[in-house]
């Protein structure tokens, strides 16, 4: 089916005519992700046909030889080994039409001189409308939004609009953020910032929404008198690659947990909204970053661990440790891996603790929700040979093999009764047709769309923050690292962080539960 055919027959509106301004234009972020997502949404027809993608950086390019730096990489085979697309093949076509709209125009964005430019590019256009997409580093998103403000680039007349796209980390500690939201909304309001998650847009996130409010198998077990505990897990098997600079400054925590992993703990942990609107579903997930219980250092110190990988084995090859990779300070104190327990005090999760933990070089690439379900009561089987009830699991699977999974108890055949473990599953390849796409797809089309549901805003970026501050505060009075070979699941110290709670962490990479009953009232 035509893409234009595939967009009418699921009656999807197409983007408004609008310019879009990458800052930092000459990014990986760029090449790898919101390039190929546009790329996508322009094949599927989405894209208006007047409107235009301006990139802006210091390199030496014009629009020709822009057009063919990002088409060089996306038609690179290797390129699907970076990028998080599914495949790498450039339809001839579609790639000559789309080129079209990219421009390029080389200047310093932390100067002046260019957002003259930038007005004179608005007003040449068919629209008044305009998005700036922060593809930079995290210390220039305050610069940029300033310049903007000056220029008069933000204001809004006559139903024109103006957006800001602002991409992680925002703000590197609770003060940061509070100073980085002070500075953006100095200059614009809040529904015209678009602080972005790409784990937001992946359709098993989305799907937590619908699997939880669509369902009423779910919904009346959703809650503290059914689940024991929750984990939360991003397992990656890649080092730190060509982000050594970055992530050296940055390490696991401020990289993983204050973004994606407390913005799955919301949508797992949220009351039903009133309506599927962004303001409706931003207020709820608000709520429960924070009722996050305040640790204090000493606490957060107890309930958290720190690692990082040293030499192992990733398959076949040989890896170095963390200290060896190139662009990493010999005498770095950063972790590449960290677990943590939190505890969410409101009325529906009172008492169940949730286990986060997110490190690289890990055994599989592995994004999961794992909930684990309180036994069912033993009192009718204390005469026979089972000697526990094992837990039920759902295992919400982000990737790579989106879906999700259900452990539940049968009895084997024979003439004992004995009991096993069975799983029922749905992946989302079994069901739908799977594109090529980067996950940015959904929210670029969000934000050219006004929909803000799936973004951050200012109180969530602060309330995750405020829940990770103790975690920071514990660390800066103790560098203890606990070492971890590439290929194995994190330190000692993690696993015996859940075991002192009588549990397990779930085996990353595998869509099935322990199976281990856990032990009550050590939470």
């Amino acid at each position: 089916m035509a893409a234009s055919a595939q967009r009418q027959s699921r009656d999807i509106p197409v983007a408004d005519d609008t310019t879009l301004f990458i800052f930092g234009a000459s990014g990986d972020l760029v090449k790898r992700l919101l390039i190929p997502s546009l790329y996508h949404l322009d094949r599927d027809g989405l894209l208006d046909d007047a409107m235009r993608i301006v990139g802006i950086d210091l390199a030496e390019h014009d629009d020709a030889s822009f057009r063919e730096h990002l088409q060089a990489f996306l038609a690179d085979k290797d390129a699907a080994n970076h990028a998080e697309g599914r495949d790498a093949d450039l339809d001839p076509d579609t790639w000559a039409a789309f080129a079209q709209r990219l421009h390029y125009r080389q200047g310093d964005f932390t100067q002046s001189d260019i957002y003259a430019e930038i007005a004179t590019l608005i007003e040449a256009g068919t629209s008044a409308n305009a998005v700036f997409y922060c593809a930079t580093g995290s210390r220039f998103f305050g610069a940029i939004a300033t310049r903007l403000g000056e220029a008069g680039l933000l204001a809004e007349r006559d139903g024109q609009y103006r957006r800001l796209v602002v991409e992680k980390p925002f703000g590197h500690d609770l003060e940061s953020a509070r100073t980085l939201n002070a500075q953006l909304l100095e200059v614009m309001q809040e529904r015209q910032i678009y602080r972005i998650d790409h784990f937001l847009g992946k359709e098993t996130v989305q799907n937590i929404l619908v699997a939880r409010f669509a369902n009423v198998l779910f919904e009346p077990f959703w809650n503290n008198h059914y689940i024991d505990h929750i984990q939360i897990t991003a397992a990656e098997t890649v080092g730190v690659e060509k982000r050594a600079a970055f992530y050296d400054r940055t390490g696991a925590m401020r990289d993983m947990v204050p973004n994606h992993l407390f913005q799955l703990l919301a949508m797992v942990a949220i009351e039903p909204p009133s309506a599927f609107g962004a303001d409706a579903l931003r207020n709820e997930k608000s709520k429960v970053l924070e009722a996050i219980r305040p640790w204090t250092p000493q606490e957060a110190a107890a309930n958290s661990a720190r690692g990082r990988y040293t030499a192992g084995r990733m398959g076949d090859a040989e890896v170095p440790g963390y200290l060896d990779e190139e662009g990493v300070d010999p005498d770095s104190q950063t972790e590449t891996y960290v677990a943590m327990k939190v505890m969410v005090d409101n009325w529906r999760w009172i008492g169940v603790p949730f286990y986060l933990r997110t490190g690289k070089r890990m055994s599989a690439r592995d994004t999961e929700i794992a909930i684990c379900f309180k036994p069912a009561p033993y009192a009718q089987f204390r005469d026979t040979d089972v000697e526990r009830m094992a837990a039920n699991w759902l295992i919400i699977q982000i990737q790579p093999n989106e879906g999700m999974w259900f452990d539940f108890q049968a009895k084997r055949p024979g003439p004992e009764l004995e009991m096993d473990t069975v799983k029922m599953g749905f992946a989302y390849k079994d069901f739908f047709e799977l594109p090529a796409v980067t996950g940015y797809e959904t929210l670029i089309y969000d934000c050219l769309t006004g929909d803000q549901m799936l973004f951050q805003r200012a109180d969530t970026i602060e309330n995750g923050w405020r829940a990770v501050q103790p975690f920071l505060d514990a660390w800066t009075e103790t560098a203890d690292l606990a070492d971890y070979p590439a290929g194995e699941d994190g330190p000692q110290s993690a696993h015996d962080l859940i075991e002192r709670d009588g549990r397990q962490w779930h085996q990353v990479g595998s869509p099935t539960g322990p199976g281990v009953a856990p032990t009550p009232g050590k939470s």
